[in-house]
Parts: structure tokens; C-alpha cells; sequence
């Protein structure tokens, strides 16, 4: 098995993680499995954010780590919350709040172009890579739907007609910014553990 770290705590990511990366024989570790460890996101961008966290992890670790950092782009709010949407409006104001927040802002609002995106980087003995995936929406009139977490009940999927919280996980993380950005890492790991065996 090939350890990778993946520089979250965060329970849904983690296995998101597990699913799409252990079947093909990679055992995956989280923050969870070490001592709380705080590293400072201070880049201005997702990229610059994700391979903050990913560099701090590898430093003290030497393992492979995968770390993201994601957010929602709202193009009537000049791309906020941007990289700032886990903070957006206080960290410990609950989503539901904040959704209901950003519906608030946006009344009567035509131009609802809205879209998420995740900035995957991986850090392994000298290399440094990163892959963007983008998820094009709207922000919805109404929030909707229990699955999902974070801004998913707001984030209106055009093409199913349904917000991201009422989409079925399966087909979520298929179509989802972080799914489109881990379909480019798993053909990356793969040809690249291919080489070094």
C-alpha cells in the first residue's frame, strides 16, 4: 500500500478521498491521524493555498500529501467568498445562515453566474504539482436539499435542474470541482508510481 497523506480533518472530504484513491491501492491518512496542527492560509489564491498546506505537511511528515483548498465564486459578488468561504461572514456562523445570507444580497439579482473551485496540489520528495477543477452553477433563488454540506443547498446545477445538496453523492463527486480536479491527480499518481516501481 502507498501512504498519502491527505491535509484534511474534514470527515466528508476524507472520504471522498478514501473512494475515489483506495481502490487502487493507496492507503490514505488525514490530519486526523496527527497531533492538531495549524498552518496559516495566507496565499491569494485556492492554488497558493493548497500548497501552503501541502509543503507544511510534507516538511514535517515526509510522506506524500495531498492537500485542497476550494470555495465558491459568486460573480454578482465580484467572486466572493472566493478563498475566503470557509470564513465568509465568521467562521462559526453556521451555513445555513450564511446561504440564507447570501440569498439576502442577491435579491433581485438577474446574473446569478456562480461556480466552485477546488485546487488540488501534491507534494512528494521534491515535486510539486497542482490541478484545478471547476464546477459552473448559479446561486439558487431558494435553498434546497440535504445532502451535501458547506454552500450545496444554494448552488443550483443547471444541467440536472437540482442544487448541488439535492444531487446523489455518486454523481456529485463525479461532476463536483473536487472531483473534476481528482480525475486529473489519479492518472498522474498512477503514471507516475508506474515509473518508480
Amino acid at each position: 500500500m502507498k501512504e498519502i497523506l491527505i491535509a484534511t480533518a474534514n470527515k466528508h472530504k476524507i472520504v471522498e478521498y478514501q473512494k475515489m484513491l483506495e481502490p487502487y491501492g493507496y492507503l490514505i491518512k488525514s490530519l486526523s491521524d496527527f497531533a492538531s496542527l495549524e498552518i496559516v492560509e495566507d496565499g491569494n489564491s485556492f492554488s497558493d493555498n493548497a500548497l501552503i498546506k501541502a509543503r507544511a505537511l510534507y516538511d514535517l511528515t515526509k510522506v506524500r500529501v495531498i492537500a485542497d483548498d476550494s470555495g465558491l465564486e459568486i460573480k454578482a459578488l465580484n467572486n466572493e467568498p472566493g478563498i475566503y468561504s470557509a470564513r465568509y461572514l465568521g467562521v462559526d456562523t453556521p451555513y445555513q445562515q450564511k446561504n440564507q445570507i447570501i440569498l439576502e444580497k442577491l435579491k433581485g439579482v438577474k446574473d446569478r453566474q456562480a461556480r466552485f473551485v477546488c485546487a488540488i496540489a501534491l507534494v512528494d520528495d521534491g515535486e510539486e504539482k497542482v490541478f484545478i477543477g471547476t464546477f459552473d452553477g448559479s446561486i439558487a433563488y431558494v435553498a434546497k436539499g440535504e445532502n451535501g454540506f458547506g454552500y450545496d443547498p444554494i448552488f443550483y446545477v443547471d444541467e440536472y435542474h437540482l442544487t448541488a445538496a439535492e444531487l446523489a453523492d455518486e454523481l456529485k463527486n463525479r461532476i463536483s470541482h473536487r472531483g473534476q480536479a481528482l480525475s486529473q491527480v489519479l492518472p498522474y499518481l498512477l503514471t507516475r508510481d508506474k515509473h518508480h516501481e
